[in-house]
């Protein structure tokens, strides 16, 4: 069997960008970046091996699917209403304003105005990936500032989902319906710019209907009858069934763009309890075409445009960096907020991404945007995403020299207790999301999903002094509701467990599933604290060992667990029955030998007392149990 160009395409395609975004990765850079030049070495552009753009922007439409899909799925209306006021009118400013220079770039450069108008829109949505990465290297994310930068951003995004929607009937209109646009009758009826428009907005409508009287009863009904067989492989295939299916009919049917109806699909499964399952099971598979969407963008980018128009591409540059940064600094500062979170403000949308990639190739394919706005909008992108951590690094000077960046009020456990009384009036919102706990002999659990949920919950019914450290959504929505006090993060960062203050705790828990991350927090714990007893989970006799040599003192394995419970089961009904089980005599015999399984008679006991682990020995006098 021959190989053919799909194949190619995406061997070449996920090789060049696994190494390209391992260098950026090394190199500290956004591996967006790296991604982006894997596209540029594959394209025509650049000497060797040269990818079928064809194939790839079909792949690209896919992972423009998933992507979208995935911003439906994270939808949060929630967190938009809770800074409205600020980021709703703040962000339609700013849009405005950066469409306006490059509008006015666009006219400069020759161009018609539909021209500068989608090239001025393409420049004023910045990535939310690059975004949200940078929030949460800095911990931000739940602090006022990054809360009005989410917002700001959800309101970028969903006036991009329109112009998704106008930008077809717009090129419509202009071309007599010869552009592929959503509404040939333009052609046949001489509608006009407002009537391909209207009749774009009617199909838009006649869509969000159907979706939220059918697709919101069909869909999450769908998914759950699915979920209840307990397959896994089906539920992540019914999953992407339903996000490229409804992707595909919306434009099949009414004529919508397949963003629009996989942003819709998303929304309306995020109001499902089924949202965060579907949203990790088809993570994977979003990744990587994701990838491969960026990577078809960076073939289309022709590196000579940086010698051919380097004063465009400086202009283009000066929008996105100075531009925007300028008119969020002066929106942010008119709603009264401090010169912290509008220099914060400005430096997070001092970028462009994904969406600007979308449009760019929307508005290119469909004619109404040059060739050589496509190339600066990539180049503007790759450079914009280079340049963001020297923004934050300056608002970060500019914040010290100004007095506007305080100092967090908890630097030292000492400082945190005496805040209160030395400011008694209400607490300042924190500058950062991880702020030094100021408890001492309490317990750390590391991750509260499933287990550690369970695991906190028993000892706070105890009484005990308990510090959880979590980075997902719902469970940290779990731990504020069970009491627990909540540091938010990724606790394999060194600043994060420093904050847990583990070398003047009594136990730490780590009850996440992974275990190359639980391996990386228990070998800093132990470095922090080397007499600190701490128990790990754990899914295999090799993560056993793994965690083992990484400094903890206990490693539980969950299988070995339902295996002592069945067992116990099993002697609880010889109990019941008054019948001996022959080679009871063996099997406990054999259950001691063996580290993993014990006898049938010890698991009741474990089962009555889940916290007698509270009872670790020493670590150096302890031996790891699997």
């Amino acid at each position: 069997m021959h190989h053919g160009p799909l194949i190619a395409i995406i061997v070449a395609g996920l090789g060049l960008a696994f190494v390209f975004g391992a260098i950026a990765q090394k190199l500290r850079i956004s591996p967006l970046v790296g991604y982006l030049l894997a596209g540029v070495a594959a394209g025509p552009f650049t000497p060797g091996f040269v990818a079928d753009q064809n194939l790839a922007n079909e792949l690209a439409e896919i992972g423009v699917i998933l992507l979208m899909f995935g911003v439906g799925l994270h939808f949060s209306l929630k967190d938009l209403l809770s800074v409205k006021t600020i980021a709703v009118p703040g962000a339609i400013a700013q849009i405005a304003v950066a469409t306006l220079l490059g509008l006015g770039l666009g006219l400069l450069l020759g161009w018609n105005w539909v021209a500068g108008l989608v090239f001025g829109l393409a420049l004023s949505v910045a990535s939310t990936v690059v975004l949200l990465r940078a929030l949460q290297e800095r911990r931000l994310v739940q602090t006022e500032k990054g809360r009005i930068a989410v917002g700001w951003l959800i309101v970028e995004d969903l006036a991009m989902v329109l112009a998704l929607v106008a930008i077809p009937a717009v090129a419509s209109a202009i071309n007599g319906g010869q552009s592929g646009g959503p509404s040939p009758l333009s052609a046949q009826f001489d509608l006009g710019l407002w009537g391909v428009l209207g009749v774009t907005v009617a199909k838009v409508a006649a869509f969000i209907a159907f979706m939220l009287i059918v697709g919101r009863r069909v869909i999450p009904w769908v998914l759950h009858w699915v979920a209840h067989t307990g397959s896994r492989e089906l539920f992540r295939l019914a999953v992407l069934a339903v996000a490229l299916g409804v992707a595909f009919l919306s434009a099949t049917l009414f004529g919508v763009s397949f963003a629009l109806g996989a942003f819709f699909a998303g929304m309306i499964l995020s109001e499902s309890p089924l949202s965060q399952r579907a949203a990790e099971e088809t993570l994977p598979l979003r990744d990587a075409f994701a990838v491969l969407f960026f990577v078809s963008v960076g073939m289309l980018f022709d590196p000579g445009i940086l010698l051919r128009a380097p004063w465009a591409l400086l202009g283009t540059l000066a929008i996105i960096l100075i531009g925007k940064s300028v008119a969020a600094w002066l929106i942010v500062r008119a709603f009264g907020r401090s010169n912290a979170v509008a220099l914060t403000i400005s430096a997070s949308l001092a970028q462009i991404g994904e969406f600007s990639f979308i449009l760019a190739g929307l508005a290119a394919s469909l004619g109404i945007l040059p060739s050589q706005g496509r190339d600066l909008i990539l180049a503007g992108a790759i450079l914009s995403i280079l340049l963001n951590p020297l923004m934050f690094a300056l608002i970060d000077r500019l914040g010290a020299d100004t007095g506007a960046k305080p100092k967090p009020a908890a630097d030292a456990p000492e400082a945190h207790a005496a805040a209160p009384a030395a400011q008694p009036a209400p607490a300042v919102e924190p500058e950062r999301d991880v702020i030094p706990t100021s408890l001492s002999n309490h317990i750390v659990v590391v991750g509260y999903g499933r287990v550690g949920s369970l695991l906190g919950a028993g000892l706070l019914a105890q009484g005990a002094k308990l510090l959880v450290i979590e980075d997902n959504p719902d469970a940290i929505a779990t731990a504020k509701r069970d009491g627990a006090e909540l540091l938010i993060g990724n606790a394999a960062d060194p600043e994060v467990l420093a904050a847990a203050a583990v070398g003047r705790a009594t136990r730490l828990f780590v009850a996440i599933p992974g275990s190359f991350e639980a391996g990386q927090v228990c070998q800093q714990a132990r470095t922090e604290n080397t007499t600190l007893p701490i128990v790990a989970r754990a899914h295999s006799d090799a993560e056993v060992e793994h965690l083992t040599k990484c400094g903890a003192t206990l490693t539980i394995m969950g299988e070995a667990e339902i295996a002592r419970a069945m067992l116990s089961l099993c002697g609880n009904l010889n109990a019941a029955t008054g019948a001996p089980r022959s080679g009871d005599g063996e099997a406990a015999a054999d259950a001691q030998a063996r580290p993993d399984v014990a006898p049938p008679a010890d698991a009741p006991a474990m089962r009555e007392k889940p916290n007698t682990r509270a009872e670790l020995p020493p670590p150096a006098d302890t031996s790891t149990a699997a």
